[in-house]
């Protein structure tokens, strides 16, 4: 094979790459990275205590903590009863906690998990883990805090202190902000 042919060959290969790089942005859209001071991108699951397919979009206007988690992790289980506490304390002021357990399977045995532990802000269940492709998710436990405008604020890998004065004044701070039109 001569050199032109050579170069020929390489140019009709890159040029394809090319061609198939365009077509995959042009069918699937434009990804965008999910991290602080991105929006929230929406996602739908069950509302383990209602039965009903939940949107995030319903919680726009809203301050949320959007944690991903599952029954079988230690880390989650651990970080629960800080998120109960500043349930307690801030859900009477708007915040919203919704807690989406990536456990495979039914929903009964996560909502009877809950239960045990006397969990109540919302549990809602994603058996086919969409929602960690949505916010591009490493493991178990990880959390989102939401402000009022559905900008991320804060990503959180791992188990946190919910309840610690840092993360209260965050909290608070942002609740402090005025609502957008359009809210829950």
């Amino acid at each position: 094979m001569t050199q032109r042919a050579q170069w020929l060959a390489v140019g009709a290969v890159v040029g394809l790459l090319a061609l198939l790089l365009a077509a995959a942005v042009t069918f699937t859209g434009e990804v965008r990275a999910v991290g602080v001071g991105s929006e929230a991108p929406d996602f739908e699951a069950v509302n383990l205590k209602s039965g009903e397919l939940e949107s995030w979009s319903r919680y726009r206007g809203e301050v949320v903590l959007l944690n991903i988690w599952a029954t079988w992790c230690l880390p989650c289980e651990q970080e629960m009863p800080s998120m109960e506490r500043l349930y307690r304390e801030l859900g009477p002021e708007g915040l919203r906690i919704i807690a989406v357990s990536v456990d495979v399977g039914p929903g009964e045995p996560v909502l009877e998990w809950t239960r045990e532990r006397d969990l109540t802000f919302e549990i809602w269940h994603d058996p086919k883990g969409r929602i960690q492709r949505i916010y591009q998710t490493t493991g178990v436990p990880e959390s989102f805090v939401i402000d009022r405008h559905g900008v991320i604020v804060k990503k959180v890998i791992g188990a946190a202190e919910w309840d610690h004065p840092a993360q209260k004044a965050l909290f608070r701070r942002l609740l402090e902000e005025p609502a957008e039109s359009g809210g829950r």
